[in-house]
């Protein structure tokens, strides 16, 4: 193309050229030109992110523009006046670097003002967490004897809350006079803490600072003990926000329930426990102001670890209540009654489990999930004061009894004595289990012998196969009635007696007519069932099992006391007590007959409360298994039992009344045990012979339990019962 030039044109002049004016061409190619031209065409760049933001929120802040315009337009010139220029005009050497006043005010204006804007925006990104920190609302389980008395706790850490009502208000101040005595006017965070954590941080590299209790608070439920700017500004925004939701009262309880104080314990009650053996409610301001010396840590306060613990210790307490009075909250005349330090306890008094202890709680965790309706997440988050049936007395001459039998075994015969085990209990008439021998210790045998149903009952069943018949009556002929049955009826006491059913002989599997067979293969001839049962005597009884019905020897027996999952096969053998039940319900299934024929399910705990306050409890109920006068031939039949067998023992009851009891042997030797009862207290021992390291499978006893004469069960149950009756 070419450009023609006017005539009067003249080099320095210049000329635009309109692209317009230029002529159109047509286009002679062809179509496959013209995609491919079209084809290498670049497209047009996509604009940046920045500029598609600024077009969106540019639209949206034409508002907000339009009203700050006129601001805008008045403030621009003085904001280029402060407008560095470097070098600066009219200054000479260094100084022309230095920013004008007017630049540095400026300056730190704008940087105030941005940080105010970041402070706003993190304020608001800012939420208090839903959940709080487990570690932080977990709690001890503490258990109780009958008494009152701590027995042992339970849980990985030693916390119980406590409503702040419950706590005085000495305890309080001292804790607040020590820790943030501006607490109720602060709004949750402290400027000058914080100041001191930076400076700290930026200079020696130490991020600990001040703190106010609502910092810690968050600290301890919200947040970790990590020591970083981070986490403190963490701290401070929940802090803030945390102090403008809860009320300061809030606040102070949950700081004071979940604070460090040291040998294992959180918040004040399991402090104050720990320390001076009381509840927090008996603290008084100087015991407290010494609590409070804690909270700066444990192991540079407590005064039993070192003396230049407790120089600081004292120092610190003397300045807690000085500051008490300087914040108008400890009079001067009760501050000059406090002039010697409150030395705290040498150690920790709360109990830990261990032993025997740990089958009590054992049972009694169990039998307060059931009965409560706790369920394990709840019980393990702790929180629970749980208050036991358990006799500490009993409980202690028991396992001292028991103990002693043991060692006894091992010395005599230390071979057979490794397999030997002891299960012992005492249960009430109204249900009340008060005391347990459940093993050496639950730390070495974690399983119970007071509750296994391992071995069988043998011939301490025999008052239940008494009871059914008494009550049901006897049938001798399938279609007959029943006809009565007395303690002056008369059966076959010789040996080796031929077991008859209404139908005839009772014959086996193997096609053998069964016998029933006496201990030692003795024969008392005609026998009446009182005095069978005093003597032991074993044929009567199963004779009777057969006339009364198995069937009802099996309810009788379950409503008694004893599991039916222990009871043994409706066959001949269950009258001489093939059932295997634990030393808890045979001492429970003897209860029944102290309590005139009403038995009650055993239990282990009277009440259970959370926090102060009382949880419903599902407390067994009496319930009728006989008559009254069934369990009183019984229960009479079994004294004149004890009298025969332990003529000597009869004068120890200090209520001239025998005790009423008897034996159980088995058929094989493989458990010894003896169940009596005095003063409406069952109590069953039980001993036999299982190697656990080769099967379950119940070994002979090989005189571990000694003799007739010299029976190792009674000799526990008489030490353990004394005084008898």
């Amino acid at each position: 193309m070419q450009l023609k030039l006017p005539a009067g044109f003249r080099a320095d002049e210049t000329m635009q050229l309109r692209v317009s004016d230029i002529p159109k061409v047509p286009d002679t190619s062809g179509s496959s030109e013209k995609s491919r031209t079209s084809g290498n065409r670049r497209k047009a760049p996509r604009p940046s992110l920045f500029a598609r933001i600024s077009v969106v929120l540019g639209a949206r802040l034409a508002p907000l523009a339009a009203v700050l315009s006129p601001y805008v337009t008045r403030v621009t010139p003085y904001v280029r006046r402060l407008r560095p220029q470097y070098p600066r005009p009219g200054r000479d050497d260094w100084r022309r670097w230095i920013p004008s006043w007017r630049q540095s005010l400026g300056g730190f204006f704008a940087s105030l003002g941005l940080s105010t804007f970041l402070l706003v925006v993190a304020y608001a990104a800012t939420d208090v967490p839903q959940n709080l920190n487990s570690y932080a609302t977990q709690q001890d389980n503490v258990f109780f004897w009958s008494d009152g008395t701590p027995m042992a706790r339970t849980g990985w850490v030693q916390r119980q809350a406590m409503p702040l009502k419950d706590i005085p208000e000495d305890v309080r101040w001292a804790v607040l006079a020590a820790e943030n005595a501006s607490f109720y006017s602060d709004p949750g965070i402290s400027f000058k803490g914080i100041g001191r954590a930076l400076f700290r941080t930026i200079g020696q590299g130490d991020t600990q600072g001040g703190s106010t209790i609502t910092q810690q608070y968050v600290k301890n439920v919200y947040l970790n003990q990590e020591q970083t700017l981070s986490r403190k500004f963490t701290e401070a925004m929940i802090s803030l926000k945390l102090d403008n939701q809860m009320s300061k009262d809030d606040i102070l309880e949950g700081y004071l329930n979940t604070s460090w104080f040291g040998r294992g314990t959180y918040g004040i009650q399991r402090a104050s426990q720990a320390y001076y053996g009381k509840d927090v409610g008996e603290l008084n301001a100087s015991e407290a102001a010494f609590l409070a010396s804690l909270l700066r840590g444990a192991g540079l306060y407590d005064p039993t670890l070192s003396g230049a613990n407790r120089d600081r210790a004292v120092e610190r307490w003397r300045w807690t209540l000085d500051r008490m009075v300087e914040i108008g909250k400890l009079s001067k005349a009760e501050r000059a009654r406090y002039t010697k330090f409150p030395e705290p306890l040498k150690s920790n008094p709360l109990y830990d489990t261990g032993e025997q202890s740990d089958y009590l709680v054992e049972l009694a965790t169990q039998y307060a999930k059931k009965s409560a309706g706790i369920s394990d997440k709840d019980f393990d988050l702790g929180g629970y004061q749980v208050y036991t049936t358990f006799d500490k007395k009993r409980e202690d001459k028991l396992t001292k009894a028991v103990t002693a039998a043991r060692k006894k075994a091992l010395k005599d015969d230390p071979k057979n004595a490794k397999a030997a085990h002891y299960g012992a209990a005492s249960v009430t008439s109204d249900g009340r289990i008060l005391a347990v021998y459940g093993g050496p210790d639950h730390r070495t045998q974690g399983y119970n012998e007071s509750n296994a149903t391992t071995v069988p009952a043998g011939s301490a069943f025999l008052p239940f196969v008494y009871a059914a018949g008494l009550e049901n009556g006897i049938r001798k002929t399938r279609d007959g009635d029943a006809a009565t049955v007395t303690g002056d009826s008369l059966y076959n006491g010789d040996d080796k007696v031929l077991l008859t059913t209404p139908e005839g002989y009772y014959w086996d599997r193997s096609g053998k007519r069964v016998a029933a067979q006496n201990d030692g293969g003795r024969s008392y001839g005609q026998i009446s069932l009182h005095r069978a049962l005093a003597l032991s005597v074993n044929t009567p009884f199963m004779q009777l099992g057969m006339d009364t019905g198995l069937d009802r020897v099996r309810r009788t027996a379950e409503a008694s006391g004893f599991l039916p999952s222990s009871i043994g096969a409706q066959v001949p053998a269950l009258s001489l007590g093939s059932s295997t039940p634990s030393a808890i319900r045979m001492a429970s299934g003897y209860s029944t007959f102290a309590a005139d024929g009403r038995h009650t399910e055993p239990y282990s705990v009277l009440r259970i409360t959370r926090n102060g306050s009382d949880m419903p409890l599902d407390t067994p109920k009496p319930k009728r298994a006989m008559r009254t006068a069934v369990a009183d031939e019984v229960t009479s039949a079994l004294t004149d039992s004890f009298r025969t067998a332990h003529p000597s023992d009869v004068p120890f009851s200090s209520t001239g009344s025998a005790p009423a009891g008897k034996a159980g042997t088995t058929d094989k030797d493989t458990a010894a045990w003896y169940v009596g009862t005095a003063k409406k207290v069952s109590t069953a021992v039980v001993v036999y012979r299982i190697d656990l390291t080769k099967s379950l499978e119940p070994l002979p006893l090989e005189g571990i339990a000694g003799t007739t004469g010299d029976s190792v069960p009674y000799g526990i149950w008489s030490s353990a019962m004394r005084p008898l009756g």
